[in-house]
C-alpha cells in the first residue's frame, strides 16, 4: 500500500503547487491529465510490494591500467592517427563495450589498413571480445600485426599477454622472449617487458611438475 500512499502524496503536492502558483486554470487541466496517465501506469504495471534492489550496470566494465597505457605509450607513441583510435578503444573496453571497441578500431583500419598498431590492438579487442580466447580472427589479427612490423616488440608483446590470458604460459613466454629481443638496449619499456618475463619465467618454473 505505501506505492499507492505516496502516489496519493504526489498528486495533492502537484494540486498544492498549482494553487500556490496561481497558476491558469487551463494548465490544471493538462495537470490532471498527466497525473492520471500516470497514476493508470502505475495501476497497471506498479509493484508496490517488490522489494528494491540496487540498479546493475548493463555491462561489466574493464579496468585498464593506467600503467599499462604508460607503457603502450612509449611502445608505440601517443601523438598519432594510430593512437587517437586507441584511445577511443579504451573508453569503450571501460564501459564493458568490447563490440564497440572492436567496431572502432575496425574503422580505424579501414583509414589505415597497414597498421601494424591497430592491427595489434585489433588482435587484444578481439580477445577480449571473445571471452579471453585467442580465437582464429585475434590471431589472424596478431600474425598480420606481426607481419606487417616484424622488428617491432609491440606485436609478440600484445600478442603474449592474450594468450596469458588464455592461461598459455608457454605461448606468453616464447612471445614475450620475442619482445624483449626486438626492443632496443636501455629502454624502459625493455626493461618492463623484461621484468615482467622475469616474472612469468619464475611462475612457470614453480608450478612446473618435479621431474621423476
Amino acid at each position: 500500500m505505501s506505492g499507492f500512499v505516496a502516489l496519493a502524496l504526489v498528486g495533492l503536492s502537484a494540486f498544492g503547487v498549482l494553487v500556490l502558483l496561481r497558476l491558469p486554470r487551463i494548465l490544471w487541466s493538462f495537470a490532471g491529465a498527466a497525473l492520471f496517465l500516470g497514476a493508470a501506469g502505475y495501476l497497471w504495471q506498479g509493484r508496490p510490494g517488490a522489494t528494491a534492489s540496487p540498479a546493475r550496470p548493463a555491462r561489466d566494465v574493464i579496468a585498464i591500467d593506467p600503467a599499462a597505457i604508460a607503457l603502450r605509450d612509449r611502445l608505440v607513441g601517443r601523438f598519432t592517427a594510430d593512437a587517437s583510435y586507441l584511445v577511443a578503444s579504451d573508453a569503450m573496453l571501460r564501459t564493458g563495450n568490447e563490440r564497440a571497441a572492436v567496431q572502432v578500431v575496425l574503422g580505424g583500419l579501414r583509414r589505415i589498413p597497414n597498421s601494424f598498431i591497430l592491427w595489434t590492438q585489433l588482435g587484444t579487442n578481439l580477445a577480449i571480445h571473445d571471452g579471453d580466447k585467442v580465437s582464429p580472427a585475434a590471431k589472424l589479427a596478431f600474425e598480420r600485426a606481426l607481419r606487417l612490423a616484424p622488428q617491432h616488440p609491440a606485436p609478440p608483446y600484445y600478442a603474449g599477454m592474450a594468450y596469458l590470458r588464455t592461461g598459455d604460459l608457454a605461448m606468453a613466454q616464447r612471445l614475450w622472449r620475442r619482445a624483449v629481443a626486438l626492443s632496443p638496449p636501455n629502454t624502459d619499456y625493455r626493461r618492463q617487458i623484461a621484468g615482467q618475463l622475469d616474472l612469468l619465467d619464475r611462475f612457470i618454473a614453480a608450478t612446473r611438475p618435479p621431474a621423476r
